[in-house]
């Protein structure tokens, strides 16, 4: 089994399948070996379906967003990685290489850690379809945030319950979207949702539709403003680097 690991025809489904049934641990196993680990497993498998109990890859560590990205660089940096159209017509597509991809995902994996975000904290998102929702999602499991994807269509009330149930104490949003024919004011509505919460410390705001849009001082800030500055302190750090070699 060999990188990338692909089911090419239903023949080898039936066997691939037959033999992740009969011998689970050394199926999986072999999967695992095309990933990129920062410490193997101490075991593949333990169940026990009495308790029940069921732990895949137990004592192994490694971050996801190596194995979506970083993995890719030294072969396909310039490969599209996003493709993405719009929902509006007039917009442009645009392409997001591998290279690209990793300078965005590792700014704003810098923005999140500039504003607080620590791993194990939860971050809800609430966003419309755009390159930067993946960006934010990436950014989260880059430092080991725990992100949760909120759908751009609930009301205020159910974005209200859903940080609650989370206990979030991030928002990543935009001044508004578009759907179809309409323009959604996702800010506004996170506002709404916000009263009276007591968890969330920063609101990160993406513009994407230029919607007016109230900014509370201290909670508040703009995604383009705290990509600039993560970008200047990565500069600065690589520069650094380079002069200390």
């Amino acid at each position: 089994m060999s990188y990338p690991y692909q089911i090419t025809s239903l023949e080898q489904y039936h066997e691939d399948y037959k033999k992740s049934i009969e011998d689970p641990e050394k199926f999986f196993g072999n999967v695992a070996e095309n990933f990129l680990w920062h410490k193997k497993w101490d075991t593949v498998l333990n169940w026990n379906f009495t308790e029940p109990k069921v732990e895949w890859f137990a004592g192994a560590k490694f971050n996801i967003t190596e194995n979506c990205i970083d993995r890719h660089l030294a072969t396909m940096a310039d490969k599209p990685a996003i493709i993405w159209e719009p929902n509006n017509p007039e917009e442009r597509v645009r392409t997001v290489t591998y290279a690209r991809l990793h300078k965005r995902v590792c700014q704003f994996a810098q923005v999140l850690k500039n504003n607080g975000v620590k791993k194990g904290d939860r971050v809800c998102i609430y966003m419309g379809m755009v390159p930067e929702l993946a960006y934010a999602v990436l950014g989260c499991a880059r430092i080991g945030a725990i992100h949760s994807v909120i759908f751009g269509g609930f009301s205020a009330q159910s974005i209200a319950d859903r940080l609650y149930d989370a206990q979030a104490a991030f928002i990543i949003t935009c001044d508004g979207a578009y759907r179809g024919g309409k323009d959604i004011p996702l800010k506004s509505i996170i506002d709404d949702a916000l009263i009276g919460n007591r968890t969330i410390k920063k609101v990160i705001v993406y513009t994407r539709t230029r919607t007016p849009v109230s900014m509370l001082k201290g909670r508040d800030v703009w995604w383009e403003d705290e990509m600039e500055f993560a970008l200047e302190q990565i500069e600065k750090t690589v520069c650094l680097l380079f002069l200390l070699k």
